[in-house]
């Protein structure tokens, strides 16, 4: 076996077990008879469908051929005189072949809603799956690819074959199968269990599609390791050549793979509300300062993502939970004996009257919401609550709790084993999923500020002055590189979207007044330095809208009108 000479001799050993799983081929015949066969149910009433067949090139019906005869012979489709008839279509493949595809899209239409060449079609639903080629009709014995139906059929039976292995050593998605031990000897016993599933159930796999012993690796769009769960690289390179939306459809699109990784994002619900607020506006798309401002925010944070942790049911858990004006945030924390480490970040933006709730209430529902997001990890388990609103920390004897407030410390009490614990404002790490940092010191940046510290990093690899420092000092460092020499202030590397968020902190945060230029640029001399400080400062100063309307002028105000004197001559 090919496969044996790619791995090491004791895991060979065990793959010379079961040579029928790991075949260079689907071996021909049908597989047996399960529970699972493949039911295609229809509407009350409804009628064959029949659609016209595609045009096909002279490549592809040379591919028809080589497919139909292969088909046969193995066994998985027969002639067919049934009234249904699909189309058939090509999709290029990866490796510059094609893969022949039935388009169902008519026969979806009326089927009930509830890979498939392993899974046999049941007998009386064998006539609905025929499909009509130059050469003939011919109708599937096995679960063909396009039905609505086929993925939660082959999930169903995928989970009923490996159903005393789940969640021990085994999680599925499909045909995607990981299988996860403590050691390597462990693994071992995990690999033989499930070839032995396998082979009892007479699935085969595909050698050749095998990650074995692995340390890292990639699963459903996530990388999972040792160290935690992190974004796919591939995904993050797709976000740095992401361009701005010019219609609502492209900022769907973006919105739509920024919602599957926001687990990743500190801050999400509040850097995308300028986004999310212009998806409720289908009638006409704009596309203004304070979008782009999110957008590249969102592009920021996604480029330099934390590695969350996997969590562990037998330690304690931490929620540390904050709140704004616009938006609740909270960071599932545990400690696995190098200190506390993220193992989710969690926000949502306010709802209707929420942005009327007093602080107390906000930071008691952020608390609500943390323990509903994350009810799977936190029931049962030790719960300690971290918010910087100290009068939460007596929510179980204050005697005049409005309905409200009944009804989610009732949720809390019946559900879960908490405390809560008071921790100051400065020192809480889910202020950043809420609020802008302000005065903070220059050291602190990757605690406050998440984003910034993405940013720093990005900014100090494509700046060829530190790039070229940074090589010479050898620096090993896990954050933002910091070179002290006398003063606490950081170097800004020569990166203008840097430049600017910084003053936008500095100058349009509520608590900075939108200062002038001289006050805004103190401001930031007292943590930051970057040549010609003062002259980007002046500009952006001179081009904020809000100061433009709501400050009076400093001029000479002009005299009164004077009609012109008459020409001269013409």
């Amino acid at each position: 076996m090919k496969l044996c000479e790619a791995v090491p001799p004791d895991l060979a050993e065990i793959i010379r077990k079961y040579p029928e799983i790991f075949p260079d081929d689907l071996p021909a015949g049908l597989p047996p008879s399960r529970p699972e066969d493949h039911r295609i149910e229809l509407e009350p009433g409804a009628q064959p469908t029949v659609q016209r067949q595609f045009r096909l090139s002279q490549p592809e019906l040379e591919e028809l051929q080589q497919q139909l005869d292969y088909l046969l012979t193995k066994g998985f489709i027969r002639p067919s005189t049934s009234p249904y008839a699909a189309p058939i279509l090509f999709t290029p493949k990866k490796d510059g072949g094609f893969r022949m595809c039935i388009d169902y899209c008519a026969l979806n239409r009326i089927t009930i809603k509830s890979r498939y060449h392993q899974i046999r079609v049941a007998a009386d639903d064998c006539h609905k799956t025929a499909f009509r080629t130059r050469y003939g009709s011919y109708e599937y014995l096995v679960m063909p690819f396009g039905l609505t139906n086929a993925p939660s059929t082959f999930q169903m039976t995928m989970n009923g074959v490996f159903r005393e292995l789940l969640d021990k050593c085994v999680i599925i998605y499909l045909d995607d199968i990981l299988i996860y031990s403590r050691s390597r000897e462990q693994h071992f016993t995990d690999l033989d269990a499930v070839f032995t599933l396998l082979h009892k159930n007479r699935l085969i796999t595909k050698g050749s599609k095998f990650d074995f012993l692995k340390q890292e690796l990639e699963f459903l769009g996530h990388v999972v390791s040792t160290e935690g769960v992190k974004i796919d690289p591939k995904k993050t390179k797709t976000i740095q050549e992401w361009k701005p939306p010019t219609n609502l459809k492209e900022l769907q699109s973006f919105m739509g793979f920024v919602n599957y990784v926001r687990r990743f994002i500190p801050n999400m619900a509040e850097l995308s509300a300028p986004l999310t607020y212009r998806l409720k506006d289908h009638d006409c798309f704009w596309w203004g300062e304070k979008q782009q401002a999110a957008f590249d925010q969102l592009k920021i944070a996604l480029m330099s993502p934390p590695v969350l942790r996997i969590s562990d049911p037998d330690r304690p858990y931490e929620v540390v939970t904050d709140d704004s004006d616009i938006a609740i945030g909270a960071v599932l924390l545990q400690d696995f004996g190098d200190g506390l480490q993220p193992v989710a970040y969690e926000s949502r933006k306010l709802q209707g009257t929420e942005k009327n709730y007093t602080v107390h209430d906000k930071e008691m529902l952020a608390i609500v919401h943390a323990f509903k997001t994350w009810r799977c990890y936190l029931t049962g388990a030790d719960v300690t609550v971290r918010t910087d609103h100290k009068s939460l920390q007596y929510l179980r004897a204050q005697p005049n709790l409005n309905p409200r407030q009944i009804r989610w410390l009732d949720f809390l009490e019946s559900n879960f084993h908490y405390i809560i614990t008071y921790k100051r404002g400065a020192n809480n790490i889910a202020d950043a999923l809420t609020r802008p940092t302000v005065h903070t010191a220059a050291i602190l940046i990757a605690q406050t500020n998440p984003l910034l510290t993405g940013l720093f990093t990005h900014g100090y690899k494509i700046d060829p002055f530190f790039r070229s420092a940074i090589h010479q000092q050898h620096t090993t460092s896990t954050g933002p590189y910091f070179y002290k020499r006398g003063t606490s202030r950081i170097w800004v590397p020569g990166y203008d979207l840097l430049c600017t968020l910084l003053i936008q902190e500095s100058h349009d945060n509520p608590t900075s007044g939108h200062f002038g230029v001289d006050k805004t640029t103190k401001m930031l001399q007292r943590n930051y330095y970057w040549p010609n400080m003062a002259d980007d400062v002046r500009k952006y100063v001179s081009s904020c809208t809000a100061c433009q309307i709501m400050k009076s002028s400093h001029q000479r105000a002009a005299g009164l009108l004077q009609p012109l004197d008459p020409p001269e001559r013409p």
